[in-house]
């Protein structure tokens, strides 16, 4: 039996790609889900498939309401949040003339101020009950130095600096923190860089597939009580970094 069984797992940006990945991967382990994402249609069409144990809120997760929403959802549906799976991320990259300045709040407000809101007001519950997880889902990339990609890589390393800070400002209170960092992943996040007629970054090798990323995520989650998985960089086997 997996000790993911009867938690109950919140899951941003669980619309497609990774975040639905898991969202499958932790029902199939017998949690308990609460989804959120911008498309109402997509969170519907999944809450069917995985059946009455999930729950799903249609909401953008850098409003700065949402994240409070969420943990309420979970406690009226299912009484607790046992898990935070911060997934939600959008990707736009360019070179110091082209890169889209309308697009930098954006990305600030999703990959990086969302994630730390969340991280905190879900730690907060979860250090009163005693016991609780959350996972960033980062990037390699924050810890590559390419042109065009400084915005997406510099906020992912920032994302990564706040989560080693939290693990070790919540390390004995129950509350483990980790992060998983997905290599290059077939998902919708390249469909901008498609759309501006450039190649994604999945085109230059085989990618990952967002079932790898769910599976490292679960890894990290069964590890026992004692024992803290801080980081989980999965690459694909065509990545040469």
């Amino acid at each position: 039996m997996s000790t993911i069984e009867g938690k109950v797992a919140v899951i941003t940006g669980a619309s497609a790609g990774i975040g639905a990945a898991i969202a499958r991967n932790l029902a199939q382990a017998g949690a308990r889900l609460v989804l959120t994402a911008r498309r109402e249609d997509r969170l519907q069409a999944l809450a069917q498939e995985l059946g009455s144990g999930t729950a799903w809120l249609a909401a953008d997760i850098s409003a700065p309401d949402t994240a409070a929403r969420l943990l309420g959802l979970a406690r009226e549906r299912f009484g607790a949040a046992d898990i935070l799976v911060n997934n939600a991320g959008i990707l736009r990259v360019g070179t110091v003339d082209s890169f889209d300045l309308d697009a930098l709040t954006p990305m600030i407000a999703t990959n990086y101020e969302a994630a730390v809101r969340s991280s905190y007001v879900f730690a907060r519950a979860m250090k009163a009950a005693g016991a609780g997880a959350i996972v960033n889902i980062s990037s390699i990339g924050a810890h590559l130095t390419a042109p065009g990609s400084g915005v997406y890589g510099g906020l992912k390393r920032a994302l990564e600096a706040f989560t080693d800070s939290l693990r070790i400002e919540l390390a004995g209170s129950g509350v483990r923190v980790g992060l998983v960092a997905p290599g290059t992943t077939s998902t919708e996040i390249f469909d901008d860089m498609k759309a501006q007629g450039q190649r994604g970054w999945d085109e230059y090798v085989t990618p990952l597939q967002p079932e790898d990323i769910a599976a490292a995520v679960r890894y990290l989650l069964e590890q026992p009580p004692r024992a803290t998985v801080s980081r989980v960089h999965v690459y694909s086997s065509g990545d040469a970094y």
